[in-house]
């Protein structure tokens, strides 16, 4: 059986972190975790699933101690692949897996956006940094076509990336009824109240700074952010500063992706920079219509594959508008708040079993066991 370690940052909540969560559920290879930076909220789960969690302890970013520390790790575990995510993980642990002589290094991009990455200025040394460190490896996976489009810019060779999407578990995120009265109960919400939700980390490019402006300008919608982050303090403030306290919640970060989702009546992703947009595919499965402005998972695709979300510019009176509209909307609807819709085509093109075996075949078989080779967006349909 092939073993595989995977080799992440942290184990907070984040989307790469959630999806290699899911991942490890379903990739039909064995499989162990290495976080450089220690635990995280996830890890427990992830060790409860039965998979071992190993802590390597970096205490930042230029601890260099982490790479002897996590080579000694890979090197007893005798893996046949090391599989790496997010950047200083992919830059440690491809030169640690390297110095481990593990045969094949495999690196996911996850958060590859324009002119920066997970947040971070993509400055020269960034770049030179990651570049020097991407020769290390056998193969780098792009999420979306986009991503793929973005590490070419970079001076990645073509022929050294494959396009393997995220990959989404449709089923548990249907609507559940229940889930959401007891979601907004814990929240203080009222069974009527139409709630605008957002879903991701509180950072600067998610844009959550638009969305409570947005909302302040309606009467009777509220907002229920879902994520922690370093903008919370900042974001609090401007909620207060447009009288709007009272009417945002900050859920905080949560293992209950679907509970919250359950309680919104709306999926809102103002987001600027986005790699791939798995939380517009989460709110989709789980029935809800979704306003979004960059959304690769949607955007590399045909029109018509998710009738329920319309992209908006970034511009508060665009959102406040449509935000407005749809509210009105469903106060006239027969059914009332909690409605939901058609789960659209667009779910079943990224079901996280296929996506996984690509995964898989990738393991054994290099760059010809399943993947789409950097193809050009308008080419590339996921299995």
């Amino acid at each position: 059986m092939t073993r595989v370690l995977h080799v992440i940052t942290g184990l907070d909540h984040g989307g790469a972190e959630r999806q290699l969560a899911l991942l490890l559920r379903h990739l039909p290879v064995t499989c162990e975790v290495a976080a450089l930076t220690g635990g995280g909220a996830l890890a427990e789960a992830i060790r409860g699933d039965g998979v071992a969690v190993h802590e390597i302890g970096m205490r930042g970013n230029r601890d260099l101690t982490a790479v002897p520390r996590l080579a000694r790790l890979i090197r007893r575990g005798g893996y046949d692949v090391v599989h790496t995510h997010l950047y200083r993980a992919c830059v440690y642990g491809r030169v640690a897996a390297r110095l481990a002589g593990t045969p094949r290094v495999i690196a996911t991009e996850h958060s590859l956006g324009e002119g920066q990455i997970e947040g971070r200025p993509a400055t020269r040394g960034v770049r030179a940094l990651y570049l020097a460190t991407e020769r290390l490896g056998s193969v780098t996976v792009a999420v979306s076509p986009t991503v793929a489009a973005r590490l070419r810019g970079w001076g990645v060779a073509p022929g050294r990336i494959v396009v393997i999407p995220n990959g989404i578990d449709a089923a548990a995120f249907a609507f559940d009824p229940a889930r959401r009265a007891r979601t907004r109960l814990r929240f203080g919400i009222a069974p009527d109240e139409w709630i605008v939700g957002a879903v991701g980390r509180l950072v600067p490019t998610k844009r959550f700074d638009l969305l409570i402006e947005a909302v302040a300008r309606l009467d009777g919608p509220r907002l229920l952010l879902a994520g922690a982050g370093p903008e919370r303090g900042p974001l609090e403030r401007l909620a207060a500063r447009l009288g709007a306290s009272g009417r945002v919640i900050f859920a905080g970060g949560t293992e209950d992706v679907a509970g919250a989702l359950a309680a919104m009546d709306v999926l809102a992703a103002p987001s600027t920079q986005e790699t791939f947009g798995l939380g517009v595919l989460e709110a989709l499965a789980a029935g809800l219509p979704v306003r979004y402005t960059a959304c690769p998972a949607l955007d590399d695709l045909p029109p018509g594959e998710a009738p329920n979300a319309l992209r908006l510019p970034t511009r508060v009176d665009a959102w406040s508008t449509e935000l407005g509209r749809l509210a009105a909307s469903a106060r006239g609807a027969a059914r009332g708040p909690g409605r939901r819709e058609r789960v659209p085509p667009v779910v079943g093109r990224y079901a996280i079993a296929e996506q996984a075996a690509r995964l898989a075949r990738l393991y054994l078989d290099g760059p010809d066991g399943g993947a789409e080779r950097s193809p050009s967006a308008h080419e590339y349909i996921p299995n």
